[in-house]
């Protein structure tokens, strides 16, 4: 019940507040709230910090990018160049998708061999590597003189036809469109069997393998969905910028999408949303007050506050103090009873 309230008041704010700049704010903020959503899929649920997510947001603009406006790359061992025709702006972000789940599924075969701090080096190894072939692969990405003119998404109406997205409203729309369908398929994989397991490697690996479950193929599948949600955001990054260059590989990006998830609650499925609207829309909220100094100061003191007072995060502390049980009123009879005996 809450959740679908939540998104008729959501798919409603173009209508009570059609601000043009305040849609663009929070459909920017959306985009990395999917981004964060599908790190809290191997962060929360499977207990492994990637610290090079950001790769697989970049693979996804790229991708779409690269096939909406086509290409044409010499290959080492080809005569002719590959060319590459404009494609369908759906067909080139579904395939962004899948290739950013496909290198996730590359990431999980060679990444979890190993744990902690070794998985950790290895994803960060990854999307510095994306990040180097973006700038020096000049006669496919354009290099730091960036892709630019991508083609909006489009959607057909009834007596309209195929329409444009570009008017904020309709951006907003979208990005919303897809982060639902992201929260869901989430929720769907979370509460399924396996899900379960995943839950159970991250809560003691070393039982769940003497239980019979096989550890590395569930990281693979989390490794995949999240590499493919994180590809979709950047896919929405693309077609809504329509420019990108080899600042998509940032790593603050990933520092970004680690904090939403931890501050609004990491293993639940509304802390990225809540800790994505808190510091995606706080930034903007200060821009007109206060000095950007003060911003960021005042931006890592209420993470500090909060992360002090709500180790867990926001949604696991504010569904405890809801469940707490009342404690009961001891009565003062036995205590007056002996003061009369």
């Amino acid at each position: 019940m809450i959740f679908a309230v939540a998104a008729l008041v959501l798919a409603a704010l173009p209508l009570w507040w059609p601000d043009p700049y305040v849609l663009s704010v929070v459909a920017s903020a959306g985009i990395f709230i999917i981004a964060a959503i599908s790190l809290n899929l191997l962060l929360g649920y499977t207990g492994q910090l990637s610290l090079g997510h950001v790769a697989f947001f970049g693979v996804g603009a790229y991708t779409t990018a690269l096939l909406s406006l086509g290409f044409d790359v010499a290959l080492p061992g080809l005569d002719e160049p590959w060319v590459v025709a404009p494609q369908p702006v759906w067909l080139a972000f579904a395939s962004a998708i899948a290739v950013a789940g496909l290198f996730g599924w590359m990431i999980g075969q060679l990444a979890f061999r190993v744990r902690g701090a070794y998985f950790v080096i290895v994803t960060i190894s990854f999307a510095q590597v994306m990040r180097m072939v973006a700038i020096n692969w000049v006669d496919l990405t354009e290099g730091p003189m960036a892709l630019n003119n991508i083609p909006p998404l489009t959607f057909w109406l009834p007596g309209a036809g195929v329409v444009e997205l570009v008017s904020k409203a309709s951006t907003y729309w979208l990005v919303l469109a897809v982060a639902l369908l992201s929260y869901l398929l989430v929720a769907a994989l979370v509460h399924s069997r396996v899900g379960r397991a995943m839950i159970a490697l991250r809560e003691n690996e070393t039982l769940a393998r003497s239980m019979g479950i096989p550890v590395t193929h569930y990281l693979r599948i989390a490794a995949v969905g999240a590499a493919a949600i994180a590809g979709a955001a950047g896919g929405l990054y693309a077609h809504t910028v329509r420019i990108i260059d080899p600042d998509v590989f940032m790593f603050m990006f990933t520092i970004t999408m680690v904090i939403m998830v931890i501050v609004g609650g990491k293993g639940t499925l509304s802390g990225p949303v809540i800790g994505g609207l808190l510091f995606g829309l706080l930034p903007e909220l200060l821009r007109g007050w206060l000095a950007p100094e003060v911003q960021w100061m005042l931006y890592g003191t209420l993470m500090v506050v909060i992360l002090v007072f709500m180790p867990r995060g926001i949604v696991p502390a504010l569904v405890r103090r809801r469940t707490r049980p009342a404690r009961p009123v001891q009565s003062s009879t036995p205590a007056v009873a002996k003061e009369v005996a």
